[in-house]
């Protein structure tokens, strides 16, 4: 018995089923784009935040270790330093505590970027899969109550056509939601690191203070 290929199932699929794919295909292709380069971001920050954290527990002076810090271009730790370095000068704690927060609110954000797309992709991709499924099996059954004769070989090639929209929906959807939830870890990392960050800070400024 001759066996469908997947070239061949792919060649026999209706233009509806065809239009999903499509769809499913672009989408996967742009949720490996952003996975990648997420990825890479992420190992950077990992590297650069923890020779952060040497400079800043060896820094014997404020200004000492700002400087120490402009070769690192990637972590969130050292533009937030930045901030609370830049307004030492500011009349109260809770000045300076705005501040400092108000930057790590922005680098957070901006490490949170195009994650909602990654999101999007886990919760919509298999449904969009279930819909050429369901009108590929529609497709199927119509076909199969006006031919002469009723068997499995007649039904298989449809119902193979309606089954790979579910494949490929999956195939879209797997991928993010594992590199979604890896991702909101390492940020959610990084947030606590900017947390003892700004705790560092104030106590700093504090002492400076009294």
């Amino acid at each position: 018995m001759n066996e469908l290929s997947l070239v061949e199932i792919l060649k026999q699929t209706t233009p509806v089923t065809q239009f999903v794919l499509a769809i499913l295909l672009l989408v996967s292709i742009w949720s490996w784009g952003i996975i990648l380069s997420k990825t890479l971001l992420l190992r950077k920050i990992n590297r650069e935040s923890e020779t952060f954290w040497k400079i800043f527990r060896r820094g014997k002076s404020v200004s000492e270790i700002s400087t120490a810090c402009e070769a690192l271009r990637f972590t969130p730790l050292v533009p937030v330093f930045n901030a609370g370095f830049e307004n030492t000068s500011t009349p109260s704690i809770a000045a300076l505590q705005r501040t400092v927060q108000r930057s790590a609110s922005a680098q957070l954000t901006r490490l949170e970027n195009r994650m909602t797309f990654l999101a999007t992709t886990a919760s919509v991709s298999p449904f969009i899969g279930l819909f050429g499924t369901v009108w590929g099996v529609m497709t199927s059954f119509a076909g199969l109550a006006n031919a002469n004769s009723a068997s499995l070989r007649a039904v298989a090639p449809g119902i193979a056509d309606a089954l790979v929209a579910t494949a490929f929906g999956l195939f879209a959807a797997i991928p993010a939601v594992i590199a979604y939830n890896h991702f909101v870890h390492q940020i959610r990392n990084v947030g606590g690191q900017l947390d003892d960050l700004q705790v560092e800070l104030l106590a700093t400024a504090e002492r400076n203070a009294g």
